[in-house]
């Protein structure tokens, strides 16, 4: 389907209901009569009337379209392919739809291949056509109707505001709905993997070795700590090198920037969190774990250029921003009747800072630091490229190591097969990542709310 007319169908639709439902309104007020909604409510009003039914259709069709378009191909071929089932029907459908769409298939088509792609490609404009002529249909009477219903005592805002609380219950479901596949998903995964490992091998074993080799029970061994660790060392490098620096920003730019040196630096800072992460990881990679393995050498010390270290130090760059802005905002909520307080009665401004301002603030820092935690935890591509990715116990931070995320994206990476326990056990670490970062959440939710100080 189209998108571009599909957007032009309905955007002109709206406009055109929402003019008809606000002129229709605006004629009843010469006649003396006085409106209980404005007439702008009437429009919008009116405009949703013939929306929705529109959207309707389309929804449906985008719904049961593909399904429709299978049917019509597998009627198109021939008996002998069109009772294939499995991948090879899939392949024939696949490579019928490719000629119907122009781009061509591997190898000599067949005639029936052509024959069936001509039919879907005119079954594809009849059904664009019918779809488009319902959907105007539909929301033309819908119109119709709405307009009717204008009259001086109708409530339009009342019902305008009705659709409008509905549309955002349903928004808040979706988010819902959408968090609980997601850990569903999960869920029956690492169960199935489960089934193949024990759960306490897995959560409290110090060797990871998962062997793609063979598929069955007792395949590898899958223990948890050795990347937990690793997790959790590269999330603490980062947090003591983003939170100093973070918070100490913070303080500056609120307490002791000027407003042209803050409008100048703020953006500057902030234009790290739009830096993608795979550029901070090249820049671990390239940059950062070369000086670190060169410095190490200086110092007598054994420092790898692809290590926790590396990792931690350029993810504790990229959480800068995070912390800096969520702290920035935290303390300007602080009420300027309390710095003023302090200083009047003779305390220096970083006395006030330390004894007024960030003790007020600190349910908030703490808050933002959490947050930044469980950012750390679920980052990817820095430790995917600086890490080193060695599943190992090992307290040196100078020392490759891997991490939950990496694990996962090996896992999963390459011609897998999902029923084995070595693909399987992504699922189990994907859940166990989750469980963490929600964790975390929940933990900065509950101290923000407890401990903040309400001010007028």
């Amino acid at each position: 389907m189209n998108i571009a007319i599909v957007t032009c169908l309905i955007l002109v639709l709206i406009g055109f209901a929402y003019q008809v439902g606000w002129s229709r309104s605006r004629q009843l007020v010469p006649a003396g009569e006085r409106l209980h909604s404005r007439p702008n409510y009437h429009g919008s009003l009116v405009a949703i009337w013939a929306a929705v039914p529109a959207l309707l259709i389309l929804g449906l069709w985008a719904l049961f379209g593909d399904a429709a378009s299978r049917a019509f191909i597998i009627s198109q071929l021939p008996p002998e392919v069109a009772n294939l089932s499995g991948p090879e029907l899939s392949q024939a459908i696949a490579r019928v739809r490719q000629i119907a769409s122009g781009f061509g298939v591997v190898g000599e088509p067949v005639p029936h291949e052509v024959s069936a792609g001509q039919a879907l490609r005119q079954f594809h404009l009849l059904a664009f056509a019918l779809v488009i002529a319902a959907a105007a249909g539909t929301g033309a009477l819908a119109l119709y109707t709405a307009r009717k219903r204008i009259s001086a005592r109708l409530r339009a805002r009342n019902e305008v505001e009705r659709f409008i609380r509905l549309l955002l219950i349903g928004c808040s479901v979706v988010a819902v709905l959408t968090t609980v596949g997601i850990v569903a998903s999960l869920m029956a995964e690492a169960l199935r993997f489960f089934s193949y490992v024990s759960p306490a091998d897995f959560f409290f074993g110090t060797v990871w070795n998962p062997r793609f080799s063979s598929v069955g029970a007792g395949t590898g061994e899958y223990g948890l700590l050795p990347l937990l660790w690793g997790t959790l060392m590269v999330a603490a490098i980062a947090m003591l090198v983003s939170l100093p620096v973070g918070l100490m920003t913070a303080v500056y730019l609120t307490q002791y920037a000027r407003p042209k040196i803050r409008d100048a630096v703020k953006p500057v800072i902030e234009v790290l969190a739009g830096i993608p992460t795979i550029v901070y990881g090249f820049f671990a990679l390239v940059s950062v774990g070369p000086f670190l393995a060169a410095l190490g050498d200086l110092l007598g010390l054994e420092i790898r250029a692809t290590s926790a270290l590396t990792a931690g130090i350029v993810m504790g760059i990229m959480i800068i921003p995070f912390i800096s802005s969520l702290s920035d905002d935290i303390i300007r909520q602080v009420p300027r009747a309390m710095r003023d307080g302090s200083l009047g009665l003779g305390a220096t401004l970083s006395e006030t800072i330390t004894r007024v301002v960030l003790p007020a603030a600190l349910p908030g820092i703490v808050g933002a630091f959490l947050l930044a935690v469980s950012r750390a935890i679920g980052e990817t591509m820095i430790v995917v490229l600086a890490a080193g990715n060695s599943p190992y116990l090992r307290l040196n931070p100078g020392e490759p190591v891997s991490t939950v995320t990496v694990t996962i994206v090996n896992q999963l990476t390459g011609d897998t097969d999902f029923a084995s326990p070595q693909s399987l056990v992504a699922f189990a670490l994907g859940l166990t990542l989750f469980l963490m970062t929600l964790i975390l959440n929940v933990v900065a939710l509950f101290i923000v709310r407890r401990y903040r100080e309400q001010y007028e």
